[in-house]
């Protein structure tokens, strides 16, 4: 199904190019809302304010099937084995990925981005791209609950923890919110940055983060920092291996007493606390999350004894790791 909008041209608005961008958009089955909506609604706006029809696009899905988001929505089967063609390929997928990821599906997305001008990846999507083979020898990035498994599941992938990626023709994106600057990127490169801001004023968007700033796994923006959230950043790239806070601070090229003063400041903590809050959190998540066993996620989130790490999760959650999966 194609979609666009007419209306008049916005007169700020110079168009750089006559072309239309042909896009596929695969949609997999238990992909969240918010990423359906980001690949495609900056295209929608990007008609709206050019003024005409700059992109088209069409949605897919894996197979013959309907596709179900995780609100219910739902998106009508269109097999992608019967397009052949496209500008701008977008891989949008949230849960489920492995079993989806089915030969036929990678044969389809290996034929699609070979003709592609760029192929991108949103939420899941990432690692769809990488199970493809699309990303071998590239950067990318994907949602922050999934980096690990990137990276060990694809060793030929340079994984980095960013909001978004571009590595040549290939774009990865994290969650929603990374991946509609990623798409208005890639409307800037083509387009200018004037239709741009107009499409981010239209969202309200009034920030512009660094592709490369990381994701956090539990921010608080308006309570950290500068130096806090640096630091916060450090911790959780070292959730397994707690680095101690005095190499922290002296990699932030300041003192112990300074970061602990800052903490108490900003958040009313001592970094120990929020480090020891944040290895917590991560290991809640992946106990009500993952089958892991308790005791891998006690090594993972930095516990060296499984006693440890018992008696630290009762005193967070009140409730022990193994009653809680459970629930």
């Amino acid at each position: 199904m194609a979609c666009s909008k007419h209306l008049p041209q916005s007169e700020s608005y110079l168009p750089q190019s006559d072309k239309i961008t042909k896009a596929t958009i695969l949609v997999l089955d238990a992909t969240n809302t918010l990423s359906f909506a980001a690949a495609v609604d900056p295209l929608r706006a990007a008609n709206r304010h050019a003024g005409r029809e700059i992109f088209r696009w069409q949605f897919a899905t894996p197979t013959s099937q309907d596709v179900q988001l995780t609100s219910g929505l739902i998106v009508p089967a269109a097999p992608i084995a019967r397009i052949d063609h496209c500008d701008l390929f977008v891989i949008v997928a949230g849960f489920r990925l492995k079993a989806q990821t089915t030969p036929a599906l990678r044969a389809s997305l290996r034929r699609l981005a070979n003709v592609a001008q760029n192929t991108a990846g949103i939420d899941g999507g990432p690692w769809v791209m990488a199970r493809a083979g699309l990303l071998d020898g590239q950067s990318a990035t994907t949602h922050w609950e999934d980096i690990d498994s990137l990276s060990s599941d694809f060793p030929q992938v340079h994984v980095v923890n960013s909001r978004y990626q571009i590595s040549g023709n290939r774009l990865t994106s994290a969650g929603a919110t990374p991946a509609i600057d990623m798409m208005l990127a890639l409307i800037r490169r083509d387009h200018g940055a004037r239709l741009v801001s107009q499409i981010a004023a239209s969202f309200i968007l009034d920030h512009s983060p660094s592709p490369a700033t990381p994701q956090l796994r539990n921010p608080d923006p308006q309570r950290h920092t500068r130096t806090t959230a640096r630091a916060h950043a450090l911790m959780e790239d070292a959730l397994d291996e707690p680095l101690p806070i005095a190499l922290i601070a002296k990699q932030l090229g300041i003192g112990a007493r300074a970061l602990q003063l800052q903490f108490r400041a900003a958040l009313n903590t001592t970094a120990q606390q929020h480090y020891l809050s944040l290895r917590l959190l991560e290991a809640r998540r992946q106990v009500t999350t993952t089958t892991q066993p308790l005791h891998d996620i006690a090594l993972a989130t930095g516990f060296t004894s499984q006693s440890s790490f018992a008696r630290a999760y009762v005193k967070a959650f009140g409730i022990n790791a193994r009653a809680q999966r459970s629930l």
